[in-house]
């Protein structure tokens, strides 16, 4: 299970009819409303071969022949530069994208695309520290930077995520490097505190230690703000989330063409219609996550809109860091050192 697997709704099935207009589109599960898919067709008379996958690889390996049927993806931001350069990506036509204004002026130029030349921004979070508030009392102070997760007295009670670079980022940045490094010395260093800390662990979990928090068996966690919103809500006044002192992650997934897809004016009109306010709103209300669209946001209830979890202010943010691609080499010893982590 993913950081996007946290609903117990399904997306919206594709329909047996292969007549017609059709377009295939491949996200990542429980990313749209249930409405979603039913109101393009409904408008537009296309129907949607709508697939899911549960990790950037896994979409990957079904697209890289180029001869995949898909037609629009949802890459995740550090994947953007290595599927274009892979030729994967179709170039956007954005005069094809009228509602593109509606994105957050901080989404207009993002750093792994200033130009929107090959993807729009979708949906985005970071990752932190959620935990009990009775640590507070135990530990004389409450969780606030990652080198909290290896406190001794905690032993038993702390998960991490199951995911490679977000472990490591951790570990790189409680050590006072960037998350993206691809410095072998620093790489291992921060190898050798994972292990260290695995000790300490109750598990490595994604979402799901969403459930473990809100009965008590996790005191503190590390985990992708929407898991860490949905257990808060539904633990009121028990647990609570940190931004990690030393720095914290931050994430984005993206909707992009593929090169292969024959269909792409009705590729960018999907892309158009979730762009659209109303129709984006719909969708964060559904996933209950941070969305990239700034005039959806301003539609948002007031409790979903200004959460701080979700929307943590500017100077906040400013202490986040956002992934990165990795080269051929540094990926191969990442992907390496995990599996020590895991084997240790």
């Amino acid at each position: 299970m993913n950081r996007r697997k946290f609903l117990a709704g399904t997306a919206a099935a594709a329909v047996a009819c292969s007549q017609g207009p059709r377009l295939n589109v491949y996200n990542w599960s429980d990313y749209v409303a249930p409405e979603t898919i039913p109101g393009f067709e409904r408008e537009t008379g296309i129907r949607v071969r709508y697939g899911t996958y549960e990790s950037v690889p896994e979409m990957l390996a079904k697209v890289m022949s180029g001869n995949s049927g898909w037609d629009v993806v949802f890459p995740s931001a550090e994947y953007i530069q290595p599927m274009r350069d892979m030729g994967l990506l179709a170039p956007l036509r954005l005069e094809w994208l009228p509602h593109i204004t509606a994105l957050d002026p901080a989404f207009r130029r993002p750093p792994w695309d200033p130009e929107l030349q090959w993807s729009i921004p979708y949906m985005w979070g970071v990752t932190g520290i959620v935990y009990q508030k009775s640590l507070e009392r135990i530990l004389g102070a409450a969780p606030a930077a990652w080198r909290d997760l290896w406190n001794p007295r905690l032993a038993g009670g702390i998960t991490m995520l199951d995911d490679p670079p977000e472990v490591l980022g951790a570990c790189l940045q409680m050590l006072g490097y960037s998350l993206n490094s691809s410095n072998p010395e620093e790489l291992r260093k921060a190898q050798r505190e994972a292990i260290a800390q695995k000790k300490l662990l109750r598990a490595y979990l994604n979402a799901e230690v969403r459930d473990q928090l809100v009965a008590g068996d996790v005191l503190a966690a590390q985990a992708w703000a929407v898991t860490a919103a949905q257990a808060i809500q539904a633990a009121p006044g028990r647990l609570a989330f940190a931004f990690p002192a030393e720095g914290f992650a931050r994430f984005a997934d993206t909707m992009a063409i593929l090169r292969e897809s024959r269909r792409q004016q009705a590729a960018h009109r999907f892309i158009d219609y979730l762009l659209r306010p109303e129709v984006s709103a719909k969708i964060v209300m559904a996933v209950q996550t941070a969305t990239a669209n700034g005039a959806a946001h301003a539609l948002l209830p007031p409790a979903l809109r200004d959460n701080p979890v979700l929307y943590p202010p500017p100077g906040t943010l400013a202490r986040g860091e956002w992934f990165q691609p990795q080269s051929a080499a540094s990926q191969r010893l990442r992907d390496r050192l995990w599996t020590e982590i895991k084997s240790a």
